[in-house]
């Protein structure tokens, strides 16, 4: 009689099924404490002068561990601020939807999204590095045109409400340049800490309001 084949376990099943989960859970471990270590690099040294080496070290792991995961230095950028500009749209919806200026003054409005852009760029310094550094990769730089559009159609959808007579163009025209200020203050805040930072969070504000105020004026009163 031929030999009966034994079956095996249902626990030897469940173990060996598990097995590929918890290696891709060690994976992304792996990814994120290698993501986190290029954010700091990056925010310290700046992309151009940052190194697989370094980002290894910072992470303490081997060259070899960095390069299961990533080929190079451009692969780890992108990925990050990738990460970053997914959570930057986050914010957006959090903060750039529309409002009722019966209900919302223009300085409250402008308050909440400096407080929330600049939180986000406080706690992820390597963001503004990745986003504006002069050696970033390619797909980093389109990612950030696209990012930048929609952050200028965002503003524009918050203060047309404050501007309902006014014509598209000109509330474009507005958009982009609250944009290009808060862009211009964010880069003297991120140099600075402490209470000089935070004067320079109001003087962004006071800058805002002082060139929006006159424009939603009639509208506020």
């Amino acid at each position: 009689m031929p030999e009966k084949t034994e079956k095996p376990s249902t626990e030897t099943t469940a173990a060996a099924e598990d097995r590929p989960r918890r290696r891709q859970a060690r994976g992304e471990r792996r990814i994120a404490q290698l993501l986190d270590a290029a954010a700091t690099v990056f925010a310290t040294t700046g992309y151009t002068a940052a190194s697989t080496n370094a980002i290894a070290r910072e992470a303490g792991v081997s060259p070899g561990t960095l390069y299961q995961f990533f080929p190079n230095k451009e692969a780890i950028a992108i990925e990050l601020g990738g990460r970053l500009m997914h959570e930057m749209r986050q914010s957006y919806d959090a903060v750039l939807s529309p409002i009722d200026p019966a209900v919302t003054p223009i300085e409250e409005a402008i308050t909440g999204a400096v407080d929330r852009f600049i939180e986000f760029n406080c706690l992820h310094p390597a963001f503004f590095v990745l986003m504006h550094g002069p050696d970033i990769p390619g797909h980093i730089t389109e990612e950030h045109d696209a990012l930048h559009t929609t952050l200028v159609t965002r503003v524009e959808t918050l203060l047309a409400p404050f501007v309902p007579d006014a014509p598209t163009p000109a509330v474009t025209r507005t958009a982009q340049m609250c944009v290009g200020i808060y862009k211009a203050g964010l880069e003297l805040i991120l140099a600075h800490e402490g209470a000089e930072r935070e004067a320079y969070i109001q003087e962004l504000k006071d800058v805002l309001l002082r060139y929006l105020r006159p424009l939603v004026e009639d509208v506020v009163h």
